[in-house]
């Protein structure tokens, strides 16, 4: 296969991968890794640095739209980012030491969370207990609706959120991805952040998580431009073309229907490898 084929065919998928990320929420890495690793046999070490890539260049370009609108609750990113830096930078070094079938695993089983988790319904949570050290560090925020309206909400078990968000970025590091599955759990389900500040915290959370992951990469030279090249223009084209049908769609529900089949078949593919040693 020659090296344009070979951009092309990365160009395309990663497209695909950053289309299917953005109309789910849950970002193009969690296609992109199985994308490279099972189908185009590239070292998962590689694949996994080019998927960093990615994540900081769609998390900067989306985080900020959000942070204008005033849905981003940037206190709680920025302490949460203290936890889960120091988790990407564990992860990422550990993924050097670990056997790469334990992390083609691993990667499967959080493939199959990520999927069950788009499938679960959303729901607003709206909290109005106090905490004291949401008090403390000034993290109960507010935000605007479409009619005008500015709802209110309080943050609940603070230490929860912080040590799920320590895990979040282990696995960001060890795995090159966002980790956005799990960091919404943690602002939604612990601290009870309402689901539209979480996900969106989440955004502004993740290319901070993935830049101190990518440091760990780039000195172990596992980042290589002309793969990352392709595979950050295929996820930015595919997250912009995502989000302007999301906006004109009626229902997303299918949508995440057909992310959960195709991550599911994914996942399937990297245990099996893994397993067997193909990886």
């Amino acid at each position: 296969m020659s090296v344009y084929l070979l951009t092309i065919i990365i160009l395309a998928g990663s497209y695909f991968a950053g289309l299917l990320g953005s109309l789910t929420g849950l970002g193009g890495g969690v296609v992109i890794i199985p994308l490279l690793t099972v189908l185009l046999h590239v070292d998962i070490h590689y694949a996994i640095g080019a998927s960093l890539i990615s994540v900081i260049a769609t998390s900067s370009g989306s985080a900020a739209a959000y942070v204008r609108e005033g849905i981003t609750n940037i206190r709680i990113g920025m302490f949460l980012e203290i936890a889960t830096t120091v988790g990407a930078l564990v992860g990422a070094t550990l993924s050097l030491y670990i056997h790469t079938p334990i992390i083609a695993v691993l990667f499967g089983v959080i493939l199959i969370f990520s999927a069950l988790m788009s499938l679960k319904k959303k729901v607003e949570n709206i909290s109005q207990t106090e905490s004291v050290w949401a008090e403390k560090l000034k993290l109960n925020g507010s935000y605007p609706t479409p009619d005008g309206q500015v709802v209110k909400y309080g943050v609940r078990k603070v230490g929860g959120g912080f040590f799920m968000m320590l895990f979040a970025g282990i696995i960001s590091g060890l795995l090159g991805i966002g980790s956005g599955s799990l960091k919404v759990v943690a602002m939604d389900s612990i601290m009870r952040i309402p689901f539209k500040v979480s996900t969106t915290t989440s955004n502004f959370m993740i290319g901070v998580t993935a830049a101190a992951s990518a440091v760990v990469y780039l000195q172990r030279g596992y980042i290589d431009p002309g793969l990352s090249m392709p595979v950050v223009l295929g996820v930015l084209l595919g997250a912009l073309t995502g989000s302007k049908i999301l906006v004109h769609a009626k229902s997303s529900g299918w949508l995440r229907w057909v992310f959960a089949v195709i991550v599911t078949i994914l996942a399937v593919q990297m245990i099996y490898n893994g397993i067997t040693g193909k990886i």
